[in-house]
């Protein structure tokens, strides 16, 4: 028989994410400190979920290296909170591991609009989520990963049902156990049971929280993969701006043993390539000579330059 619509749901018909925190049922009687305090008792256990899911996110971060190496993409579709921070992860690929903005792309739920202010209904349409992809080109040398706190977003499913269609590798991000037939469809299945939130239903909190923790993992951890780091120094990133410019020069001075002068004449030599920069200052070789050897090397430092990583300064 179904529920009736005056009945009140049962924590059984509900996900994780919608269900009522006991530990906060009385947050609105609180002060500023006590709201503070039960907010970061909550937010702690937020990495303790994480961690138990770590070898579903190795297998994500083995899936991204994949696909990266066979001339794919990564596609992050979401809707509402969760697509927001596909979107901001996908973002700041570019400018911290010098990757294409095609590389990692966010795709939420009602476009561009919805980074800003809430798209009512878009979430709601499982056909969006297959068009969306396509008007990207998503092909079956593609990772598509969903993220849907609640793991029950019908413009995930359908972005995720029709990536499984055409071959592409698939994975979810969910804080709710998600039913068998989405599992069916993944490679990996990622699902930090967080509980239930702060205030009720508000997945922008813990599992807000364990989605930013899970996407770092995925798309450092491929980046690493990569070759996009020497040691843990990101010597592939953009320097726009005059912070990332004085990254850049600390990085060639504390590999090589120079000081920021001779980095800052280097790094113009290798045309702002921290990569470049450091193979020509070591080998003592040209810039086009120090290119072709990080091509042949697949764009990995180590490999050109093999031995201890660089060493971590002393402070004082």
């Amino acid at each position: 028989m179904p529920r009736q619509a005056n009945r009140p749901a049962h924590a059984a018909d509900l996900s994780l994410t919608e269900r009522r925190n006991p530990r906060t049922a009385d947050i609105d009687l609180a002060s500023p400190l006590e709201i503070v305090d039960r907010m970061a008792a909550e937010d702690a256990t937020v990495p303790a979920a994480v961690a138990t899911q770590r070898t579903a996110v190795a297998r994500a971060i083995e899936l991204a290296e994949m696909t990266f190496r066979a001339g794919g993409r990564l596609f992050y579709v979401g809707a509402g909170t969760s697509g927001r921070l596909g979107v901001l992860d996908a973002s700041e690929c570019p400018p911290t591991f010098g990757t294409d903005p095609s590389l990692v792309q966010g795709v939420i739920a009602g476009g561009t609009p919805a980074l800003t202010r809430a798209q009512e209904g878009a979430e709601d349409r499982a056909e969006d989520g297959a068009r969306d992809l396509d008007a990207r080109g998503l092909s079956a040398r593609d990772f598509v990963v969903g993220i849907a706190a609640s793991a029950t977003t019908p413009y995930v499913r359908g972005a995720l049902i029709h990536a499984h269609t055409i071959g592409a590798r698939t994975a979810i991000v969910a804080c709710s156990p998600p039913p068998p037939e989405l599992l069916a469809l993944v490679d990996a299945a990622i699902v930090p049971i967080v509980g239930p939130e702060v205030v009720t239903g508000s997945t922008r909190l813990k599992a807000g929280t364990a989605t930013k923790l899970v996407l770092n993992a995925i798309t450092t951890g491929a980046m690493i993969r990569l070759g996009k780091t020497y040691g843990n120094l990101m010597v592939d990133l953009q320097a726009t701006n005059a912070k990332l410019r004085a990254r850049s020069e600390r990085m060639v001075t504390e590999i090589c043993g120079v000081d920021r002068g001779r980095a800052a004449d280097v790094l113009r030599e290798a045309g702002g390539r921290v990569k470049t920069a450091i193979v020509m200052q070591t080998l003592g070789v040209g810039r086009e000579e120090a290119e072709s050897r990080l091509a042949d090397a697949g764009g990995i430092v180590r490999r050109v330059l093999p031995g201890p990583p660089p060493p971590v300064p002393r402070t004082s």
